[in-house]
């Protein structure tokens, strides 16, 4: 069955100050992740961890390679906000899934119901094909 976003969760999730780890998230200003991330952090007032497979660093905040390398003062993870590929989604969502966030947003074009199920199963909100810049708009964020 298809996911199908709540949004009570949506609304949860952008109001609830919180940590936000943004795989995919680099120093590429042309990519939608670099000023997300940035309305992320100003905007909602959320932290942000950037996870990027060189770990460089961006915003001025510490990188990381995997959500595994994220180190325990930094849990715990409220947001997996990803970035990836629809094909390439599932492993962020495992990973997720094992580090023990307690959601995954999968951005704008980011489809996969098998992993969403997945997350659910393990009891995480999952929030799918949705930019947090855009939707925190329709609750005046």
């Amino acid at each position: 069955m298809p996911h199908v976003n709540d949004p009570a969760v949506l609304e949860r999730l952008l109001r609830a100050k919180g940590r936000w780890a943004i795989v995919g998230l680099t120093t590429n200003q042309w990519r939608a992740a670099y000023d997300t991330s940035l309305f992320i952090r100003d905007r909602l007032g959320m932290e942000i961890i950037p996870v990027n497979l060189p770990a460089d660093p961006v915003h001025n905040e510490t990188g990381y390679a995997s959500l595994a390398d994220i180190p325990a003062e930094k849990h715990p993870i409220d947001v997996v906000d990803c970035f990836v590929n629809s094909h390439r989604v599932g492993a962020v969502v495992d990973q997720a899934i094992a580090v023990g966030a307690k959601a995954v947003w999968l951005q704008l074009g980011v489809i996969d119901d098998a992993a969403a199920a997945r997350a659910k199963a393990a009891g995480l909100d999952v929030i799918m094909n949705a930019c947090p810049a855009q939707d925190a708009r329709r609750f005046g964020l």
